[in-house]
């Protein structure tokens, strides 16, 4: 089969359950992972032969897709800042949302001095790698209650080549009355379960439950719990920064208003959604 005819065969499978412009953009990313081909290659090389192999991981890829399973889970890594990342079903898929997140730190930072930084909810550990990489004078910090995530996490550290220290360890439970941290950040579970119907089937279906969603009745959970751990564990004037449930902006800010923070603010991302929180301890 010819290089043009797989394009087709890919295209026609997909047909009525992704758009368009997303079929081809998965064909692209597959090409160039799977066949070391970037865009302009598949142009030139329309006519190539490709192997029956090609043509086999191509089907799988197919039927895989229409049970709406995320791209990244079926190639094993996304790019994320600037870096590959390893993902599998154990970790959430890191949003660009989340590369917001990290750019709002960057610029909250002093950048020339050492810092330590602790990351709270880790999963493929994009947050504090990311954040690692820019400031090579911090002393990184990553916790996850999941084994398998920090698996993958410890991965994605030695393949971008920095130093992480991995806690094992749910925020529900940790005490330590000897680390101090100059950043504490987090994207915690937020999603309530009544939420659920507005979720796509490709996150709802397939990325891991553990790190996605809390109880209705309890929906603040995990940023109380680190705004306990930030008592004894972020120092004066530290700086504590979240991704948060767009729904409970206010709520999620009031939260810290009424605590030992000071200059609390809401973000927005580009979707005019407002996703993050800083806050600074007094």
């Amino acid at each position: 089969m010819q290089l043009k005819s797989l394009h087709n065969f890919f295209k026609n499978g997909l047909i009525g359950y992704y758009p368009k412009e997303e079929i081809d953009a998965f064909f692209y990313r597959i090409c160039d992972m799977h066949l070391n081909l970037k865009r302009i290659d598949i142009a030139l090389k329309s006519d190539m032969i490709v192997a029956a192999q090609t043509f086999e991981y191509f089907e799988m890829v197919i039927e895989r897709l229409l049970n709406y399973e995320p791209i990244q889970y079926i190639l094993g890594s996304t790019f994320f800042f600037g870096s590959d990342f390893i993902v599998d079903k154990q970790v959430l898929i890191p949003r660009p949302e989340t590369e917001e997140l990290i750019s709002w730190i960057l610029d909250q930072v002093d950048t020339n001095q050492p810092i330590k930084i602790l990351d709270v909810g880790t999963g493929s550990g994009c947050i504090a790698i990311s954040l690692a990489k820019q400031l090579p004078r911090a002393e990184v910090y990553a916790m996850d209650v999941s084994s398998g995530a920090l698996s993958i996490a410890k991965q994605n550290a030695e393949a971008n080549g920095v130093v992480v220290q991995f806690i094992e360890a749910s925020v529900l439970e940790w005490e330590n009355q000897d680390l101090l941290f100059d950043v504490i950040v987090s994207n915690p579970p937020y999603v309530r379960e009544s939420e659920k119907e507005m979720m796509s089937p490709n996150v709802l279906n397939h990325e891991p439950r553990l790190a996605l969603f809390v109880e209705n009745n309890n929906p603040l959970l995990f940023y109380k719990a680190i705004l306990e751990m930030s008592k004894k564990n972020l120092t004066i004037e530290g700086l504590i920064f979240f991704e948060i449930n767009e729904y409970l902006a206010e709520e999620t800010k009031s939260l810290f208003l009424s605590t030992f923070f000071e200059g609390v603010q809401l973000k927005a991302d580009i979707f005019s959604k407002k996703r993050m929180l800083c806050a600074k301890k007094r």
